[in-house]
Formats: C-alpha cells, sequence, structure tokens
C-alpha cells in the first residue's frame, strides 16, 4: 500500500512529460478516488490507500498519460459554485468562459425579471449559473446533442435549480416566436483546419463543439444574424470567441446592425468576449 504522499509522487513521476498540469490533475484525481478536498492529501499524508483505492488511482493516471482529460476520467469539472457532470458528449466548461457568465450578470438586473436565452447550453454550466444567480429571471438554454442535453438535465435536477427550461434543437430554430433581454453563447470558434484540434485535452472533446468552419466563424455568424431577431428593444447579445476573432467579429456586428459593441479580455488578457445591442429589433 502507498501513503497518499507517495502516490502523489508516484502519479506525478508517471504524468512526466505527458501534462502541463500535472500537479493538478493527480490531486484532482486522487480527491475524486477519495471524496475528499485537496486540505485532506495534505493534512493527512501518511494515510494509506487501499488496493481498491490504489487500482483504481494506477487506472486514472495511465488513462491520463494516454491523454484523456481529467474531467472525462472524473466525469466532473468545477464551474461557477458547482461541480458539473460532464461526459464525451460535452465541452468541458473552461475558467474563461466564466468570464461570459460575468458580463452577462452585470446586463441582468438582480431585482427585475429578465428573459435570458442561452444557445449551445452543452452541459449547461452558462445557464445554470445564471439562472442561479438571477432567481427571477426565466433562463432558456438549447442544445442541439440529445447526449449533451441529457448532461445539461441532469446536472439542472441534481442542483435544484428551477428557474431554467431546457429545449433541443439547433441555435435559435425552438424559440422562432419569442423575444429575450440577453442571448449568451459559447459557440464552437475554432477553425476547422487549426492544429490545435489535435493536440491535448480538445482533441478528445467533441469536434462539433470546437470547430466551425474555415475562420470559425460560421455559427457566430449565424448566431449574429439570427439573434436581432430574437432581442427585445435595447438586448444584449453576448459571444465568448477566439483571443484573435475580436475585430472580424465587431465588423459582422456592425454590418448587422448593432450598437454599443464592447470587448472584454480575459485573465490572460486576450480578448475572450464580445456584446452588442440592438436598438430596434426586426421583425
Amino acid at each position: 500500500m502507498l501513503t497518499l504522499k507517495q502516490a502523489l509522487e508516484w502519479g506525478k513521476q508517471e504524468l512526466a512529460g505527458s501534462s502541463d498540469t500535472i500537479q493538478a490533475d493527480v490531486e484532482i484525481l486522487l480527491c475524486h478516488l477519495l471524496a475528499c478536498d485537496r486540505s485532506c492529501l495534505y493534512t493527512w499524508p501518511d494515510n494509506k490507500l487501499d488496493e481498491g483505492r490504489l487500482s483504481q488511482f494506477r487506472q486514472c493516471i495511465a488513462l491520463r498519460r494516454k491523454g484523456r482529460p481529467v474531467a472525462y476520467i472524473t466525469g466532473r469539472k468545477a464551474f461557477w459554485e458547482f461541480s458539473l457532470k460532464v461526459n464525451d458528449s460535452t465541452l468541458i466548461p473552461r475558467p474563461e468562459t466564466e468570464l461570459l457568465v460575468e458580463q452577462s450578470l452585470s446586463r441582468i438586473p438582480q431585482d427585475q425579471p429578465a428573459r435570458i436565452l442561452d444557445l449551445g447550453t452543452g452541459s449547461g454550466a452558462i445557464a445554470l449559473a445564471i439562472a442561479y444567480e438571477r432567481p427571477l429571471c426565466p433562463v432558456t438554454a438549447i442544445e442541439k446533442s440529445g447526449d449533451a442535453m441529457e448532461v445539461a438535465r441532469w446536472n439542472t435536477q441534481q442542483l435544484g435549480i428551477e428557474n431554467i427550461s431546457l429545449l433541443t434543437g439547433n441555435w435559435l430554430s425552438p424559440v422562432s416566436h419569442t423575444r429575450f433581454d440577453i442571448i449568451v453563447s459559447n459557440p464552437p470558434y475554432i477553425a476547422e483546419n487549426d492544429p490545435h484540434l489535435e493536440t491535448g485535452d480538445v482533441s478528445h472533446e467533441p469536434v462539433t463543439t470546437l470547430a466551425s468552419g474555415k475562420d470559425g466563424l460560421d455559427d457566430i455568424r449565424i448566431i449574429i444574424m439570427q439573434a436581432k431577431h430574437h432581442l427585445v428593444d435595447g438586448g444584449w447579445l453576448l459571444l465568448e470567441h477566439g483571443c484573435d476573432q475580436a475585430c472580424t467579429i465587431r465588423k459582422i456586428l456592425v454590418e448587422q446592425g448593432y450598437s454599443d459593441i464592447n470587448t472584454y479580455p480575459d485573465l490572460a488578457g486576450h480578448d475572450r468576449v464580445t456584446e452588442a445591442r440592438i436598438s430596434t429589433p426586426l421583425r
């Protein structure tokens, strides 16, 4: 049997050269198996793993060495205030996507109802975070993948968030006659031939959640064109996008009649979220 300290060191040695986040990977995997938080690993370093847990830990490390994302190994990913279920049918929520939630919340009054729409909800991360923070607001989340929608439904039920409706469909097609105060989306935005699609965790995620045409903007163009027909007067559209796409997206927004366009950087200083408003919604 190994102690927790020995297991941590063994795991880091095994993952050397195969991950850029070795320390975090080993800690998350071990905490998942032990159902404990990180502090336990260092408060009781001499506690021993039984043979069953040790065998499971070795299997998890082996999967990580092969490149499988930690979130898919554990079936969980932390986002906002939650631990969300994820699997191979969903995009793994990223920390930078919390910026999209933050900017959306800045446009939603805390004491008034507003209609919110999340496009391509995946695991439900964005919609659930907004619904949790704005309980007076009805939030609608749309996802075209039936498998991903099952995950979003499971997360919604487990968190007990009731002001959210989940619809299956492609972008705005399920809400053809409805208008919203805020529309948000983290759509696919990587160019289809981008070599990054073949590297790291991204290579294991559904390509349909990542890639969108030759320049990565096919879906964003569709959303921008469709959203203006579904926003109230003065309604906001907020989009997450790649760090080099802000200028092009701002140009598309202007061409489509949006105004008050702003772009916000993530914690790394990269342009990550762009918002725009429709003053005269189209019929």
